[in-house]
């Protein structure tokens, strides 16, 4: 779209000669006589969204044809560039032009071929300068959000990528209330975690946040490690023992792999839940607690619900607010942070002062992580034990990975496979099947993972599998 050219000036002839020389040149052009009149067209074209990209301007205008009258306007032109026009051969009135805000300035009579040029340079000049300004103020907004960002605690949580900042906004949206919490999500996720900072932000943080692993419990023994007993309730129980639920009294129960739970337990902790009481183990003194649960699992539970593994009564019971977490090849933007993270918390602990070698930052980044965050921090630690030096290096990767897989994590390149006198597409195929297999074998057959790893889709990789019957 060619720029809009306001012209104003009071002599006739001129404004047409002058409109003519613009209007060849591609430019729109509007005349106006007289200050008023310019200034209020000026206005209307911008309340009606279609602003001038220049102004050229007298300064000799009536009613009093004082230049200084005419220059005290300019600023209500509002950042759009004003080249001056005048007959007055004056450098001082050039000066004071600029001063009050022109962008340039031109004597008459004025030559056709350097208005243009002016004008031209006047435009990409102002173009140039409003780019900038939109920049700026992006990047002044960018930064804003991130100060923004960065002011919220980040609750152990380490990472920038949106499922972490959801669940950092989770956290701090729920913190406050009782309603019981349900976190689900694999394995090594930071489970605990998300729990211990939601009682960490909750009125109940100056009271016991007390864990319990449920599948690290045995069967037998899970009942009276959360209800207690009395002295003589069975045999061996030769003294009083207070259950991890009074333990937890006013504070948060977090019940970790809550999906591990046997059946009998289920019902009795739906119980407690539903009457806020129980009896220790051969006790008939119904003891009473406030606590809060949040339970974890890295299980299916609707599924286990359907197939009776898991009760639905209290699945509805504990579900209340829900926290999904994600695998960490899902967000690979954590990574790098993770890593630089934890190789910090090495050297406070240890008092070293390691770093971690581009390639072997990358390896880690490459990697697909099954056991997510704790398999990444066991590994680095790993790694971080034996280095001999300042700097971690693929070298102790290769070492307590007992191969050469690192190295191949590295570029991730697939080997070209050896021509041969098939048809193309045939080859082709064969290629894809090995790829495939490939995929779903160091995956595990995870679909979802294996199809990142191959760079397609999900569904994707779903019908490449079915057209070379893979399954």
């Amino acid at each position: 779209m060619s720029a809009r050219i306001l012209l104003v000036d009071d002599e006739v002839a001129f404004c047409e000669l002058c409109s003519l020389w613009l209007q060849q040149a591609g430019y729109q052009v509007e005349t106006c006589f007289t200050l008023t009149d310019g200034l209020e067209v000026f206005q209307q074209a911008k309340n009606k969204q279609q602003a001038f990209d220049l102004i050229i301007h007298d300064l000799a205008l009536p009613p009093t044809f004082r230049p200084e009258d005419t220059l005290a306007q300019l600023n209500h032109y509002q950042g759009v560039p004003v080249l001056v026009l005048t007959g007055h051969d004056d450098r001082a009135l050039a000066i004071k032009a600029i001063e009050m805000g022109a962008w340039d300035f031109i004597n008459k009579p004025v030559d056709p071929e350097l208005l243009k040029i002016i004008i031209a340079r006047a435009l990409d000049k102002h173009s140039l300068l409003k780019q900038v300004s939109q920049l700026e103020h992006e990047l002044e907004q960018s930064q804003l959000e991130q100060n923004q960002l960065n002011s919220l605690p980040n609750f152990g949580l380490i990472g920038n990528s949106p499922a972490i900042q959801n669940t950092r906004e989770l956290i701090q949206r729920i913190s406050a209330t009782q309603v019981p919490v349900f976190i689900q999500g694999p394995s090594g996720t930071g489970k605990e975690i998300i729990a211990n900072a939601i009682h960490q932000g909750s009125d109940r943080n100056n009271n016991p946040f007390i864990s319990v692993h449920c599948g690290a419990i045995p069967a037998d023994l899970l009942e009276s490690e959360l209800f207690g007993y009395k002295k003589g309730a069975f045999t061996g129980a030769e003294k009083d023992r207070k259950g991890l639920l009074a333990t937890a009294d006013g504070g948060t129960l977090f019940l970790d792999e809550i999906g591990e739970m046997p059946l009998a337990m289920q019902v009795k902790l739906l119980r407690v839940l539903q009457e806020g009481n129980y009896y220790p183990l051969g006790s008939r003194q119904l003891e009473s607690i406030d606590i809060r649960l949040i339970s974890a699992t890295n299980r299916n539970v609707p599924a286990a619900v359907q197939s009776g593994d898991f009760r639905e009564d209290l699945y509805y019971r504990i579900k209340g607010l829900t926290i999904s977490t994600t695998c960490l090849d899902e967000r690979k933007e954590d990574i790098t942070p993770l890593v630089n993270f934890f190789i910090n918390l090495y050297n406070k602990k240890y008092k070293t002062e390691l770093s971690i070698h581009k390639d072997a930052c990358q390896w880690f980044f490459n990697t697909p992580w099954p056991g997510n965050v704790r398999e990444l921090k066991n590994t680095l630690e790993s790694a971080a034990a034996i280095c001999l030096k300042n700097e971690i290096s693929i070298q102790e990767i290769q070492l307590i990975r007992g191969d050469d897989s690192a190295t191949n994590h590295i570029t991730q390149k697939t080997s070209v496979p050896e021509l041969s006198n098939q048809p193309l597409e045939e080859q082709v195929q064969a290629l894809e099947i090995r790829l495939i297999k490939r995929a779903l074998s160091q995956h595990q057959d995870n679909k979802t993972h294996s199809a990142q790893a191959l760079g397609i889709t999900r569904q994707g990789l779903i019908n490449k599998i079915k057209r070379y019957q893979l399954e």
